[in-house]
């Protein structure tokens, strides 16, 4: 894929990224600050960094790094991408059964892994104390409705 094609790529997912953001319900707390802020100013972010890509690509400062025949990946790529994939399918299966905090961090860990961090207790105290202080942050102190940190599967909710 050419970096031109890359560029457009990223610009189709940073509008599709900032129609998402319109779609976050407001915050039941009257504040300056709602939940819609930090994520429009990291898509506006990166839609600047998609726009100044593509305008290098169509100056051709850009290469296509992509593989040549004959070059083969990264031995370890498809388990890199399927622990990503992982991932984030475990979350989306998960969040509105058991909770927020451990699907959470079994989407970190997974992302974790697809960036060789070995799996152990160590990588899911990492990500199960950053998907708690996200919980804590964006549930209880900015409203947003993430649901239960935590929920027990057959319990009433």
């Amino acid at each position: 894929m050419t970096p031109v094609r890359v560029a457009g790529l990223l610009l189709l997912l940073c509008a599709v990224a900032a129609w998402q953001v319109t779609q976050i319900p407001e915050s039941a707390l009257q504040s300056a600050v709602g939940p819609v802020l930090v994520p429009g100013l990291v898509v506006g972010g990166l839609a600047l960094l998609t726009l100044g890509y593509g305008a290098s690509a169509l100056r051709g400062r850009q290469t296509d790094e992509s593989l040549t025949p004959g070059q083969e990946p990264l031995p370890g790529a498809r388990a890199r991408l399927l622990s990503l994939l992982g991932g984030g399918l475990a979350f989306g299966l998960l969040v509105g059964w058991i909770g927020f905090v451990v699907p959470a961090a079994l989407c970190g860990m997974g992302v974790a892994r697809a960036f060789d961090a070995p799996l152990g207790w160590r990588s899911a105290a990492v990500c199960g104390s950053v998907a708690l202080i996200f919980w804590l942050v964006f549930a209880l102190w900015l409203g947003v409705g993430l649901g239960p940190a935590l929920r027990w599967p057959g319990a009433a909710a």
